[in-house]
């Protein structure tokens, strides 16, 4: 007689079978979360992640803080090679964001290798008052001899850019009404939609806009040609956009509906 208890491994099949439709999820919607594919199996979180490590480990799936996408993911590169990528193009942009900000202002600078260009540009900005949670931008700012009354937005470091995140990240931003916040991002929908790979960083992305008087997009133009999996916001949550060349003419509809100022450095 085969019996099974409370504590046995379900059969193999049934695994395989879980398994081959999440991959199906993720190939038909392009990123699914942890907690939705738990809810319609039936099973754990912890479950679901396993799966996603083993479709991982397979290549068939790209594993993501909070679920999985495509394995392609649109071509993510490890954080020190993205440094060495359109280095000049991000120092322009760098440059032509920190002269968008006025002496006396407040600053929330984001996260990644443009907004690291930004924080160099303001090193010698002494007037200014920066928050950042990024432990590169913040380092950048600390050690200049005559840079901005800087703060920094604790929080779980999460990943190679030295980023600040979680509850205890959004909940300082939420104290703070900045002048400006910029604001990183990594693909761009048609419609103008901003978009980002990881939800935690997302989520810090989000409450920066919403508390700022004035948001600007900052990033190479080549991220309007590729997508992510997580959206940050739409074009017309910011005020400005800054790029080293004109985005796709397919943006200039929402960008003049939102009364985007488009900066090319």
């Amino acid at each position: 007689m085969n019996t099974q208890t409370a504590f046995s491994s379900p059969p193999e099949d049934e695994v395989g079978q879980r398994r081959q439709a999440i991959l199906a999820i993720v190939q038909e919607q392009g990123f699914a979360t942890i907690e939705v594919l738990a809810r319609q199996f039936g099973v754990s979180a912890q479950t679901v992640r396993r799966d996603i490590v083993h479709l991982d480990g397979e290549g068939a799936v790209r594993r993501f803080h909070g679920g999985a996408g495509l394995p392609e993911a649109h071509g993510r590169l490890p954080y020190a090679e993205k440094r060495a990528v359109a280095p000049d193009a991000k120092e322009r942009i760098g440059r032509a964001a920190a002269a968008l900000v006025q002496d006396g202002a407040s600053v929330f600078l984001d996260v990644g290798t443009t907004v690291e260009a930004i924080a160099r540009a303001l090193r010698g900005r002494r007037a200014l008052r920066v928050f950042t949670c990024s432990l590169p931008a913040a380092t950048l700012l600390a050690d200049a001899a005559d840079g901005p009354e800087l703060f920094v937005l604790g929080g779980l470091v999460r990943g190679a850019d030295g980023s600040l995140t979680g509850d205890a990240t959004t909940a300082a931003i939420a104290r703070f009404r900045f002048d400006w916040a910029f604001v990183g991002f990594s693909g761009c929908e048609p419609d103008g939609t901003l978009m980002d790979f990881d939800l935690a960083k997302v989520a810090v992305k989000q409450v920066a806009i919403a508390r700022s008087h004035a948001a600007v997009a900052v990033g190479t133009a080549d991220k309007f040609t590729r997508t992510a999996l997580v959206a940050v916001a739409g074009l017309d949550a910011f005020s400005c956009l800054v790029t080293d060349r004109a985005p796709p003419a397919a943006l200039a509809e929402p960008m003049a509906a939102g009364a985007v100022r488009l900066v090319t450095a």
